[in-house]
């Protein structure tokens, strides 16, 4: 059961003098929506889920849910390093109402293959909404295996995994050793079309944030069977891309809506703004691509 096929937007927090801007979330919404965006995937990495605390991210995912109103897919972010909590938030955001949940490995602790499977089991046995697997050893430390996809595809509620490890001979590895009904999305923005030709449904992206219309054609188009149309997408958006992970993901983007006047510039610490070359970087490819 794939919760979504096309281009997921993981979508930005927006804040406002230290608070979460629902104004401004609302207003992004409705443009990622009627720009073509797939899904709508809230309070994840991008989301800057790590500093918001539980009230917080309830909230913003039960804000989301009552404003996309059933428009596309809300995947709502409920990773934690300690299984317990994970449960937890699993469990209160299947309450909010999202339509499946996205869950980062367990980070710093830096369990097994093991442990990975005895805790997603945990919180799928725990809730009766489906889960996307989130591999991206980058920023945890710990990857999943091949194997452990497989093993873990057995669960009637993992459905699915956003691959964010940079490795395209693991990419096609799982999707060697998945049916082809498990969800294999890209988590890297400038791998979508080599992900899309092993068999991959979608992507959950970044770029999307000041993109959408172009990254959804570029998933779109892939899966009509247009490779050449998608493929010049997926080089257009190259420069773009990079500009977008200059430094730490979401500093870059939250700058690019900005100056889209889409939100305004503020971040949780640890997370400050770009730096004066940066923010040179972001504002010549936004101009260049035409955004701004």
């Amino acid at each position: 059961m794939t919760l979504f096929t096309g281009a997921g937007v993981a979508m930005v927090t927006p804040f406002k003098d230290g608070k979460v801007d629902f104004p401004s979330l609302s207003s992004l919404i409705d443009w990622q929506i009627s720009e073509g965006t797939d899904a709508i995937i809230i309070c994840g990495t991008t989301g800057e889920a790590s500093t918001l605390n539980d009230k917080e991210h309830i909230k913003v995912v039960k804000y989301t849910v009552e404003k996309v109103k059933s428009r596309v897919p809300v995947i709502a972010g409920a990773g934690s390093n300690d299984t317990a909590h994970a449960i937890y938030m699993s469990k209160e955001l299947e309450k909010s109402g999202a339509d499946g949940l996205l869950l980062v490995t367990p980070y710093y602790n830096k369990c097994t293959q093991k442990g990975l499977i005895d805790h997603y089991h945990a919180v799928a046995d725990s809730i009766d909404i489906p889960i996307i697997l989130y591999s991206v050893a980058g920023r945890t430390g710990v990857n999943i295996s091949p194997s452990t996809v497989f093993e873990l595809a057995k669960h009637p509620n993992i459905v699915g995994i956003k691959e964010a490890s940079g490795n395209m001979s693991q990419v096609v590895e799982i999707a060697k050793c998945v049916s082809p009904d498990f969800g294999l999305y890209s988590g890297n923005d400038d791998m979508i079309v080599p992900l899309l030709s092993v068999g991959g449904c979608g992507a959950i992206s970044t770029v999307a944030n000041v993109a959408p219309k172009d990254t959804h054609n570029m998933v779109i188009e892939y899966l009509n069977g247009n490779i050449k149309e998608s493929g010049n997408l997926q080089l257009k958006m190259k420069h773009l891309i990079d500009a977008m992970f200059v430094e730490v993901n979401p500093i870059p983007v939250k700058a690019a809506l900005s100056l889209m006047g889409k939100l305004e510039l503020e971040y949780r610490m640890p997370l400050c703004p770009p730096s004066d070359n940066s923010m040179e970087i972001i504002e010549k490819e936004m101009k260049d691509y035409g955004l701004i």
